[in-house]
């Protein structure tokens, strides 16, 4: 088991998902996007996230909430960030 994969599977065991931070992988996914764009929108600001140790981006699922349902609205207008 590689270390990531070691990380993720000890964080669902140790709290709930929703008190878990999520991976630049995780939010990508709960976004419906490439993790490229989710490091785009953190390089631009456009995202709510949090640095851990100096260079890891983790995101908060309840700030994300509000982003991606922003997003969606964005994206059914035909409006893009």
């Amino acid at each position: 088991m590689n270390q990531q994969a070691f990380t993720e599977a000890q964080e669902s065991v140790s709290a709930p998902r929703e008190e878990c931070p999520l991976t630049v992988r995780q939010a990508a996914k709960y976004l419906g996007v490439s993790t490229q764009t989710v490091y785009l929108w953190v390089e631009r600001k456009q995202i709510p996230h949090l640095r851990v140790m100096g260079r890891n981006i983790r995101f908060l699922r309840s700030d994300l909430e509000p982003f991606r349902a922003s997003f969606k609205q964005e994206m059914e207008n035909g409006k893009t960030r």
